[in-house]
């Protein structure tokens, strides 16, 4: 089983990634049996089955697919994931601000793939709170990565009061 970081603190994780093998069609892979976390166009096309099996769902986003596909759905998700290609690409911020600012999302929010410790200080300030770290990286040590700077100066989903509000107050 697979360790993430999760609310600060690393834990099993429970859920399956499903990922589509080349040539594979969101219409005929197989789900797991167990609560999976399933591609952008796999919900799409089989939303009415994955409903039916009455097990939780979690759901993840590639770099390019923005939060407004499954806006009106949030609330079906238990995790909804965000996939980062390679760490240099920065687009899943803005999806997961996006799903909890505009959105108002409330689950969890899972960064995915190219996630390294120099990254989560800042994922966790734009509203993620559960990290699965790439799986050659140590999940223990890059906890750490989460408390990277002592204070803020901007707000964000984390804080949203910027430093000098916090300071006059």
């Amino acid at each position: 089983m697979s360790r993430i970081i999760k609310n600060n603190r690393v834990v099993d994780d429970d859920w399956r990634l499903l990922k589509l093998a080349e040539g594979e069609t969101p219409e005929a892979v197989a789900l797991p049996g167990a609560d999976a976390i399933v591609p952008l166009p796999v919900w799409q096309a089989r939303k009415d089955e994955i409903l039916a099996r009455g097990q939780p769902v979690g759901v993840w986003l590639d770099a390019d697919e923005g939060p407004e596909a499954i806006a009106a759905e949030l609330a079906r998700f238990a995790v909804v994931a965000v996939n980062f290609p390679k760490f240099t690409d920065g687009r899943g911020y803005s999806t997961a601000r996006l799903l909890r600012e505009r959105y108002g999302y409330a689950g969890e929010l899972r960064a995915i793939g190219d996630v390294l410790r120099d990254q989560l200080f800042f994922m966790k300030r734009c509203g993620f709170d559960a990290y699965a770290v790439r799986a050659d990286k140590d999940v223990v040590a890059a906890l750490a990565g989460l408390d990277g700077f002592p204070e803020s100066y901007q707000a964000a989903i984390d804080q949203p009061w910027p430093l000098f509000r916090r300071r006059s107050a």
